[in-house]
């Protein structure tokens, strides 16, 4: 358990998923969280491409709290590959992807508590990649890399660091086969596996840990795959 009483938390995406999950955890252990989403809800509801959106978000959490401590930058942009990605597309994509969790921090840097600290849900996408994903990867990669640099620039002020989720199954659902035995942890991850180390990374405990990307994939990302070999085949 954290001790997080009277802590601000401010989640992008946080109605669903991986966002919910994280909101959940820090009510859990005492904060007090603003969500901001798309979604319909009780929460701040707006499209965070929008840059009127942002302002209007961080004026309402500042309003009410008056402070922060906590940014989680958790909304997903849009997956398009190249083949179908408009320009558009792809510009909506880096804007909720790259574009809102920088205008965010820029608008919350003057007021973050001291201990602050901001978390940036990347991808292991940032490293890796299937085949017509463009829009997606380019953004997650890209708050991956944003993320050692608000890292460098706050020092001293805020910590920031990136977590890279592998497979997360966002209804918690087991899987058996192929489909966990191919992870060397022997299972599809949860929403769970990514909020523990959230609230970590914001918590004292990882108070000299700034500028980091930790890949939560079951370890998929560090086995290598090739034809024939342990198992795994090419169908052509």
């Amino acid at each position: 358990m954290y001790d997080f009483n009277k802590k601000i938390v401010a989640i992008t995406g946080g109605a669903n998923g991986i966002g919910k999950c994280i909101a959940d955890e820090f009510r859990k252990n005492g904060a007090e969280v603003f969500v901001i989403d798309k979604a319909e809800g009780e929460h701040f509801v707006g499209d965070i491409s929008d840059k009127a959106v942002l302002e209007d978000c961080a004026k309402h959490v500042l309003e009410k709290a008056g402070h922060i401590d906590y940014l989680i930058n958790n909304a997903l942009p849009l997956m398009k590959g190249i083949n179908e990605c408009s320009y558009d597309e792809f510009q909506y994509a880096l804007s909720v992807g790259i574009t809102a969790p920088f205008y965010l921090s820029k608008l919350f840097m003057p007021y973050f508590n001291e201990g602050g600290s901001i978390i940036n849900i990347s991808s292991s996408r940032d490293r890796m990649s299937q085949p017509q994903t463009e829009s997606y990867t380019a953004a997650k990669g890209g708050i991956a890399a944003l993320t050692h640099a608000l890292a460098v620039s706050l020092a001293g002020r805020v910590r920031v660091n990136s977590i890279s989720p592998g497979w997360i199954d966002t209804s918690f659902k087991v899987y058996d086969g192929a489909d966990a035995v191919q992870q060397p942890c022997g299972r599809v991850g949860n929403p769970m596996d990514i909020a523990n180390m959230v609230l970590f990374l914001c918590s004292d405990k990882a108070g000299f840990i700034t500028g980091e990307n930790i890949c939560i994939d079951g370890g998929m990302t560090r086995q290598m795959i090739y034809h024939g070999d342990n198992g795994w085949r090419l169908e052509i």
